[in-house]
């Protein structure tokens, strides 16, 4: 029996030894490249309050007499200005925030006055308190504290309420206001308010026909999302479940929470049976939630910890045992919540795999940690490290999906220069209906530096038009005046007045051709206006100076003799 335990022994420690992953490590930042001055939401919701993508990152934050979030460049690094803008349209507190994964500038949030609100980014970033969204989604009667997007299909949300209510909306429909859902999901029968339609958390699988759900009696659901039928439900007393994800090409779910002994656990199902469990383990004894976090390319897993300064990770297998700890990242400073950058914004020059931004709220700080697999020749684009990933396209329109149609999500390469097809073409119908939908706002391409689309004198008239109608910029003009601003060289073009009027002249020339010497010229605007202010305070320190020293002299005539 002793012969059998140590070579059992020598074979896991073998197959820790031979992943290429043994040896990720985590990376935080500096304070200059963290967030610093950022005012962390004290909400108890167990969320992750913090959303990124490669050109903005999202941070739910405290604040009186309403909701809000903060909105800032992903390069924006450094002391944050307490009076720096933010989306502030709710009037209760805001709970959750997901970027849009097809649309770097639209951004989701719920909150506690029962609605859902889609938000428009300029590209410029949030120039002034943003008050108007684009939509706003009134369905739910009690405090929504879950949204989640559709992995593959575009413009279709998912929002889960404390009215044991959880809704699919369309969010491409023309009207402003929406009141009606294209898909109830979960419904309370006949007045009756079970612990299992009140969700703690949702996750897609890869192409969204499964949807795995966690709920208040701590029991794992996969259900039917266009249907809302139950497939499969977790018999398992041994796990109370808090939060579940899909193990996406393992064809497996994870849950994490907590054993009869309140000792913190992550389980392995079978998403086509649930009656038992692939795999258990008690971690610890903490009381905090279990953040999962998964990367599909690597196969490997994150634990994070709420309250802790721990993240575990592990890489996962189709067979037996399933799960092998690699290493963890211990931090003195708690994180409140994460936020996890999507693949293609990593710096893949330095072999970084996974990109946390920890919410540390006792400092008020944004801590950006990333996972990085050491490589000698780092210069040069590791294929194994980065295979094929999802990409900002979506397969297909939430009409399709609703009507049965499933596919698997558009595949991008992130070696610089590669540029993938989409293998769903668009029929020119299904291309003419998507732009009455959707509202054509600017695109960057990151490689080129330029302002893409069919028609870049259309683009620029709706984006303007659409940012002139809900924000109150510092030179107003009337929207009816579009029409005359045409390029035909006796008519002010459209460039003039660039995709942020209020923070450019009328009289200046052009805005920079690329992203980045845009953002550059936006933190050199930012540091004028700080050494303004500077100076204006400096300015009132003399006066008050001068106004001591007459009042003295006034006071004592005879000391000036």
């Amino acid at each position: 029996m002793t012969f059998d335990l140590s070579v059992l022994q020598m074979s896991s420690h073998t197959s820790f030894r031979c992943s290429k992953f043994c040896h990720v490590f985590g990376k935080p930042s500096t304070k200059e490249q963290s967030y610093a001055g950022v005012p962390v939401t004290r909400s108890v919701h167990d969320n992750h309050h913090c959303s990124a993508n490669p050109c903005f990152i999202a941070v739910v934050t405290e604040c009186a007499g309403g909701g809000s979030f903060l909105v800032l460049p992903i390069h924006h690094t450094g002391r944050v200005d307490p009076q720096h803008p933010r989306v502030c349209g709710h009037s209760g507190r805001v709970l959750d925030v997901k970027w849009n994964p097809f649309d770097d500038h639209c951004i989701a949030s719920c909150s506690e006055d029962c609605t859902v609100k889609i938000w428009d980014i300029p590209v410029c970033g949030v120039q002034q308190n943003l008050t108007r969204a684009r939509k706003t989604l009134i369905g739910h009667s009690r405090r929504v504290a879950l949204v989640e997007w559709h992995p593959t299909a575009q413009n279709l949300l998912l929002s889960s309420a404390y009215d044991y209510k959880v809704f699919l909306w369309d969010v491409s429909q023309v009207a402003s206001v929406l009141r009606y859902p294209v898909q109830v999901v979960v419904m309370p029968i006949h007045h009756r308010y079970p612990s299992d339609a009140l969700l703690l958390s949702v996750s897609f699988n890869s192409d969204g026909s499964r949807l795995a759900v966690t709920s208040k009696d701590r029991r794992v659901r996969v259900l039917d999302p266009r249907t809302g039928r139950i497939l499969q439900v977790s018999s398992s007393k041994s796990h109370r479940a808090s939060k579940v994800l899909y193990i996406g090409g393992l064809k497996m779910l994870l849950s994490t929470g907590s054993s009869p002994w309140n000792h913190r656990q992550i389980v392995l199902w079978d998403p086509a049976d649930l009656s038992e469990p692939l795999y258990e383990e008690d971690l610890d004894g903490s009381a905090g939630v279990l953040f999962p976090f998964y990367d599909p390319d690597t196969h490997m897993l994150y634990l994070a910890g709420k309250g802790d300064g721990t993240i575990r990770y592990y890489e996962l297998s189709p067979h037996k045992p399933y799960i092998s700890f690699l290493s963890e990242y211990r931090s003195l400073l708690p994180q409140k919540g994460l936020g996890v950058m999507p693949k293609r914004g990593l710096d893949v020059r330095a072999c970084e795999v996974f990109r946390f931004y920890r919410l540390i709220a006792v400092n008020d700080l944004v801590e950006p940690l990333s996972m990085i697999v050491p490589r000698k020749e780092a210069d040069v684009f590791q294929e194994d490290l980065y295979p094929m990933t999802a990409a900002d396209q979506a397969a297909m329109t939430a009409q399709e999906w609703l009507q049965g149609v499933n596919r698997s999500p558009v595949l991008m390469s992130l070696n610089p220069g590669t540029r993938i097809g989409n293998p769903y073409p668009e029929t020119p119908a299904e291309r003419g209906l998507a732009r009455q939908m959707s509202p054509p706002r600017f695109r960057v391409d990151l490689a080129v530096g330029a302002v893409t689309g069919p028609n870049l004198d259309v683009v620029e008239e709706a984006f303007l038009e659409e940012q002139l109608a809900y924000q109150d910029t510092k030179y107003p003009r009337e929207v009816s005046d579009l029409s005359a601003w045409q390029p035909d060289g006796t008519q002010i073009p459209l460039w003039t007045y660039c995709c942020t009027p209020h923070c450019r002249e009328p009289a200046e020339g052009p805005p920079p051709p690329t992203e980045g010497e845009l953002l550059q010229a936006f933190y050199r605007q930012q540091d004028q206006i700080r050494g303004l202010k500077e100076q204006l305070n400096a300015k009132d320190v003399r006066i008050n100076q001068l106004e001591l020293d007459i009042k003295n002299t006034r006071n004592n005539p005879r000391a000036t003799f």
